[in-house]
């Protein structure tokens, strides 16, 4: 298992820094450093001494990925790309063009991102699967056919829709929560709790129809048959044969969750004006900071990474045939 997780471990560093080549070329692709100058400068008609002087402040004054003055391993060591990507394999995220930490900022926006993403996350695992275990005992019944169509109509509509329409309703008509805001300790349930309802109304469409099919494809395997012929209940094939032997895609499914724990919801965030990690990269983009998009990048790349690892271990914990070494 040790020498699986070493050769995991030393596969993540060619694809950390393929993606973050990728996100690299994409962001100078429609900027460049001078457009960035611009912008953090905020004026119309700005002096090519004040670019070159913006520039040479936040380290864009160098050529990007290749510096033919150099000598030796300076062609590409004395670039953009490398002084501001090295660092970052050692979590050090340097500071944004603003000139705030990026770090401070990231661990400062962790807890809010989390405050919204891991009760959403759990409690909406729990709906799910409970909802999909329901419509799999009443399969090909009226509630089942039901079950199903309600899954349809609401993977249909936009995320958006939940969030607004949530704001009118809890917040402007019925004035039960905050409308947005965020605030510490206990006094911020308030404000967490309608994001937290419309991120799990949100995905029970998609997550419990997906759960459904999983089920589906298990209830007719000899092992079953073997269950219901040594005469266990039906709910008990459910939960002590079906389920478990459904945690393999489940939890396949589960580790696409993780960077989102700590990244944040884009939307969510923006919309309920909480200062986490999704309204972070947002105004970044927004303001075209590429110091703070490539260390948001970077970041969610690394944690996707991880769940994968994580994935892979919990594989022995659900399925004693699972070999990590094989």
């Amino acid at each position: 298992m040790i020498a699986y997780l070493i050769r995991r471990i030393l596969y993540a560093v060619p694809i950390l820094i393929g993606v973050n080549l990728l996100t690299f070329a994409l962001f100078f692709v429609v900027n460049t450093p001078d457009d960035m100058a611009r912008m953090q400068l905020g004026i119309k008609r700005v002096s090519p001494e004040a670019i070159e002087h913006w520039k040479m402040q936040h380290g864009y004054d160098k050529p990007l990925l290749y510096n033919a003055e150099a000598a030796g391993a300076g062609k590409f060591g004395d670039t953009i790309f490398f002084e501001k990507s090295a660092s970052m394999f050692a979590l050090d995220f340097g500071y944004s063009d603003d000139g705030r930490s990026i770090s401070r900022e990231i661990q400062t926006r962790m807890l809010p991102s989390l405050a919204i993403a891991l009760p959403t996350f759990f409690v909406g695992l729990l709906v799910y699967l409970t909802f999909a275990l329901l419509m799999t005992l009443f399969r090909a019944t009226a509630l089942d056919v039901a079950g199903v169509a309600l899954c349809v109509v609401l993977m249909s509509i936009s995320s958006l829709f939940y969030i607004i329409g949530g704001q009118f309703l809890a917040s402007k008509l019925w004035h039960w929560v905050p409308i947005s805001g965020y605030a510490g300790g206990v006094d911020g349930l308030r404000f967490i709790v309608l994001p937290v309802i419309i991120g799990i109304i949100g995905g029970v469409g998609a997550s419990s129809r997906w759960y459904r099919t999983i089920f589906l494809e298990e209830i007719n395997k000899d092992y079953v048959r073997t269950a219901r012929a040594k005469g266990l209940s039906e709910l008990n094939v459910l939960f002590r044969h079906i389920l478990k032997n459904a945690m393999i895609p489940i939890l396949t499914g589960v580790v696409v969750v993780i960077p989102l724990l700590f990244m944040g919801s884009l939307l969510t965030e923006s919309f309920f004006g909480i200062p986490g990690l999704g309204s972070y990269t947002i105004d970044a983009i927004n303001a075209q900071d590429f110091s703070v998009v490539r260390a948001m990048v970077f970041l969610g790349s690394l944690l996707y990474i991880v769940g994968l690892i994580l994935t892979d271990v919990s594989y022995t914990l659900v399925d004693p045939r699972v070999r990590l070494g094989q």
